[in-house]
């Protein structure tokens, strides 16, 4: 029985998201074991609002996350390897980094993925840049989802449609050049506190960003207020082992946790 003040609307469901349907989809069959893992970022925290009061700007802290992700796979490139149809590990000199980026469309937010090619190489200002671009549509994203004709491609019968992502699946290349090596996911769910999340991952490597919790930490003998952030850490059992992965999370953790890429050059470093 229909209650009488059963409200309701209906509306078409977006075309677009059929992308993330068929991504739940194919991950599914993969081998995904996940890492739950806390990283200190006090220090890297305090950076970029000390940056924010020095410069009135707010480094994306995605970017940096982005960048030390890019380094710390640059150290252990086995955990961004893909096997082709031949059976064969192909592993990538080139990190490129898939990024979920938040941009606003006529039927609303939505997350494009948006892929920052050689990211192991470039800065964490260049990294800033390119995704605050696409996010004001200034720049167009380079990967899946951002083809003219992806339109077309979604409104095709699902299994056409997975006949196109196995042709890309199977040849590493081609994978590359749409779906980047390497993903990062970051989910505002949380608010304030920490949480982890489980992401879909597609790729061999993919990072998914939490919430920050607040906790006491020893500095030396006495006790301080520390933020500790959610990561997890999501690889693709067929392709990578435990100790390449633990490996690559290990060098991930001391780069986030030190801050370096946040440490302001000397002036007389840049003359």
């Amino acid at each position: 029985m229909i209650e009488a003040n059963d409200r309701f609307t209906t509306a078409p469901f977006p075309l677009m998201r059929r992308i993330i349907v068929d991504a739940g989809r194919h991950w599914r069959r993969s081998s995904v074991v996940y890492g739950l893992v806390e990283f200190d970022v006090t220090r890297a925290r305090g950076l970029l609002r000390a940056h924010k009061e020095r410069t009135g700007e707010a480094l994306s802290f995605t970017a940096y996350i982005g960048a030390c992700l890019a380094r710390a796979v640059a150290a252990n490139r086995a955990v961004h390897a893909y096997r082709n149809w031949r059976n064969q590990l192909v592993t990538f000199e080139d990190v490129d980094l898939s990024v979920m980026v938040e941009v606003q469309t006529a039927a609303g937010a939505y997350p494009l993925l948006h892929v920052v090619r050689a990211a192991d190489r470039k800065s964490l200002r260049e990294i800033h840049d390119e995704i605050r671009a696409v996010q004001s549509g200034k720049r167009r994203s380079a990967g899946l989802g951002s083809s003219p004709i992806m339109r077309s491609f979604l409104r095709l019968p699902r299994f056409l449609r997975d006949i196109v992502y196995w042709y890309f699946s199977a040849n590493p290349r081609r994978w590359k050049q749409q779906g980047g090596t390497v993903g990062l996911t970051t989910l505002g769910m949380f608010g304030k506190g920490g949480g982890w999340g489980l992401p879909l991952s597609n790729s061999t490597l993919t990072i998914c960003v939490g919430g920050i919790a607040e906790r006491p930490a020893f500095e030396g003998d006495t006790i301080a207020k520390h933020e500790f952030l959610c990561v997890t850490v999501a690889f693709n059992h067929d392709v990578v082992d435990g100790a390449p992965a633990a490996r690559f999370a290990q060098r991930f953790k001391e780069l986030v946790e030190a801050g370096a890429l946040l440490v302001p050059e000397p002036a007389d470093a840049k003359a």
